[in-house]
């Protein structure tokens, strides 16, 4: 099966895009959610214009990305650092 056509609208503007089948729940989810957050921060920060508004779910959008990166490499680190822990715990247990 091929792509689907849909439109996406955003604020005031439809989007066309094609997209797999599997991923159209996912990406009008994305639009949904885009919506919601242009409606939260102009309610939040009294801005109609559309320009300032996108920009601010930009940043927002990239700075929680980088959070979410940053606690991913956290996370990873503590994995490596009980896998070695694991691995030591092992080592001294065979060789008894």
């Amino acid at each position: 099966m091929g792509d689907l056509s849909i439109k996406i609208k955003i604020g005031d503007r439809e989007y066309p895009m094609k997209v797999k089948p599997e991923e159209e729940e996912r990406v009008r989810l994305a639009g949904r959610q885009l919506n919601d957050k242009l409606k939260n921060f102009r309610e939040h920060f009294k801005i109609d214009d559309k320009q300032d508004l996108l920009s601010m779910i930009a940043f927002d959008a990239q700075a929680g990305l980088l959070k979410s990166e940053h606690s991913k490499i956290e996370l990873l680190k503590k994995f490596d650092d009980k896998i070695a822990e694991l691995d030591d715990l092992l080592t001294r247990t065979l060789k008894r």
